[in-house]
């Protein structure tokens, strides 16, 4: 039976499946992989790479709606949110385009012999890209464009529930003129993931996704001596510390933990609330959590549509259930209806509840109480991630301080929902390593050469 399957989570309807590649299929592709970067990928122009990209954003946004339509039935995302999503993608993979001398380039080196000295990037070959349900289009944009802009050639393994916009998305790269193999959908298992990432022919792995999925294919990678970019799971704090208008506050607060169905890593999922202004904020955040309109993800009115399955939304209620057993108070919400989940606020969770340390993936806030900048600071930095942040002050010497000692690979300060193409997106601790757009994303899988010229 195939692993890959439409399921429609607001309706629980599958509407379409998809066998898995065969063993001879996966070979093929990674023979015709490496074949596009042994010709293409080294011998094509910067500019020839560059004007393949545009077309790609463009076909993005000629297929605007179709595409939206495509995951809002794979994930259920909202269909705005969606529309909003492919734009994106398109944003990013422009911007490779636009970006492409910056990131193919020769920097030089000040030496202090005679002579000259140059790094000069070079593609590393064939790329294996392990992308997540949750932003179908944006995570293997972000992938898939700065690679393709240096000559590296990709293998996307998309998420199973994911099928249909893989197929389109491979449409899309074959559509704008990219040659045979410099990008191919394919669809794996576990296993046949680990048998790619092996092959002597497959130079690098990036994956986003789960911490357990994460450790399990670094794991594979170092064993085989491979590059490996990992952007994993968050749960990034909301730090208010003062205000001048706490209803931009509460509303930005809103919109950072509902985004995408509350189903982003770099969603904020912990509102650590000074003591002056908690009681207010508690108030105000749980009354516009509670009034996000849950519904049909194609409805113009939707806030809230189904989470991507429902086991993702078991999954949350179980959380939720297992806080308040261990002493958390709901302030609204947590009661589940199939696949779909309200905005739920928690209050209460302490350093003993499982809670404190787990992520929420899905429209749960949980609120927190401090009565100091410092306070506020060890909250914020205890857990196990350090994705992204949010610091909102009136204070700029205390917005300095507060991002200077996160533990985290983003700061965001009195801003949400502030990614951007030239953004650098990634985390320290168990959020992963390396870094996923902006110019730093196009140095992950490259070759770094050294070129010393005698005087």
């Amino acid at each position: 039976m195939s692993d890959d399957a439409v399921i429609n989570p607001a309706t629980g309807e599958t509407l379409a499946t998809y066998p898995t590649a065969t063993d001879a299929e996966v070979d093929a592709a990674i023979a015709a992989a490496d074949g596009a970067f042994r010709t293409w990928g080294r011998s094509s122009a910067p500019a020839e790479r560059a004007a393949l990209l545009r077309r790609v954003a463009q076909l993005h946004r000629e297929h605007r709606d179709e595409l939206a339509a495509i995951i809002v039935r794979e994930m259920g995302k909202p269909l705005a949110a969606a529309q909003g999503e492919v734009d994106f993608a398109a944003d990013i993979t422009e911007y490779y385009a636009d970006n492409v001398d910056k990131i193919t380039g020769d920097t030089p080196i000040d030496i202090l012999g005679e002579g000259t000295a140059v790094i000069r990037r070079a593609p590393l070959g064939v790329l294996l890209g392990i992308m997540p349900w949750n932003f179908p289009y944006y995570q293997v944009a972000r992938f898939a464009a700065p690679n393709l802009a240096v000559g590296n050639t990709i293998l996307l393994k998309h998420a199973p529930q994911c099928p249909e916009s893989a197929a389109a998305i491979a449409q899309m790269y074959a559509d704008a003129g990219f040659p045979a193999g410099a990008y191919a959908d394919v669809r794996l298992t576990n296993d046949q993931a680990a048998v790619v990432i092996a092959d002597r022919r497959v130079q690098g792995v990036s994956v986003t996704g789960s911490e357990r999925a994460g450790a399990a294919v670094a794991e594979i990678a170092g064993r085989n001596l491979k590059k490996v970019a990992l952007e994993l799971g968050g749960s990034d704090p909301f730090i208010l510390l003062s205000t001048d208008d706490l209803d931009a506050a509460v509303q930005s607060a809103v919109d950072a933990r509902l985004d995408n169905n509350g189903q982003s890593c770099n969603a904020a999922k912990r509102f650590i609330v000074a003591s002056d202004l908690y009681d207010a904020f508690v108030e105000r955040f749980a009354a516009a959590m509670a009034v996000a309109k849950v519904g049909d993800p194609f409805a113009d009115d939707t806030v809230l549509g189904p989470l991507s399955s429902l086991a993702a939304a078991e999954r949350l209620a179980e959380q939720v259930d297992r806080a308040v057993a261990q002493g958390a108070t709901i302030v609204t919400g947590g009661v589940r209806d199939g696949a779909y989940y309200p905005g739920t606020v928690l209050t209460g969770v302490t350093s003993e509840m499982d809670a404190y340390r787990e992520e929420f993936f899905g429209p749960v806030g949980v609120v927190y109480r401090a009565g100091s900048e410092d306070e506020a600071i060890e909250i914020a930095n205890g857990t196990p991630f350090g994705l992204g942040s949010y610091v909102f002050t009136t204070d700029a010497d205390q917005a300095a301080r507060v991002a200077d000692r996160l533990d985290a690979g983003m700061v965001y300060v009195n801003v949400v929902l502030a990614d951007s193409p030239e953004l650098p997106f990634g985390g320290v601790k168990r959020s992963g390593t390396g870094r996923e757009m902006g110019l730093l994303a196009a140095d992950e899988f490259v070759n770094k050469k050294l070129i010393r010229v005698a005087g």
